[in-house]
């Protein structure tokens, strides 16, 4: 039987994921984060720098609210911001020492979190699971969930 009930079992992984997050960064002794500010670190772990409308970007957040989120990290010592020295406008962002030091717990918490998630799952059904998740997210972003309720 199909319960059509698949955004209400994704809010509540979702949910649940995101506690696990606070929870565990909590056990890594990291308070007052959330797990928005895990999508930065992810950007910064990889990248020396970043500007605010790139990291925008990469997390699908608006300029204000990646604004936001990067005010917390500065006032907790985790990142630090630079203005650009040929375009005022642009202005970049870049771990701190202590920011970089988050970077074992991240990867242990994101190792666990995918462990929940994929544990008991086959490449194959991981693969299909994803491509299944990408296709429903194309269709909201792509303008097609619209254009579907339209019709």
């Amino acid at each position: 039987m199909v319960t059509r009930n698949a955004v209400s079992q994704i809010s509540k992984i979702r949910e649940e994921a995101n506690q696990f997050i606070i929870t565990e960064l909590k056990e890594h002794g990291v308070e007052g984060l959330v797990p928005s500010h895990g999508d930065i670190f992810y950007h910064l772990f990889f990248e020396e720098r970043c500007t605010m409308n790139d990291l925008a970007e990469k997390i699908h957040r608006t300029r204000p609210t990646v604004t936001i989120l990067v005010n917390k990290l500065e006032a907790c010592g985790y990142v630090e911001r630079a203005k650009s020295e040929t375009d005022g406008r642009v202005t970049y962002v870049t771990l701190t020492d202590s920011g970089r030091t988050l970077e074992p717990a991240f990867r242990e918490i994101s190792e666990k979190l995918n462990t929940i998630v994929y544990g008991d799952l086959s490449d194959e059904d991981a693969t299909f699971f994803e491509e299944l998740l990408t296709s429903r997210y194309a269709r909201f972003t792509q303008g097609i969930g619209e254009e579907a309720y339209n019709n």
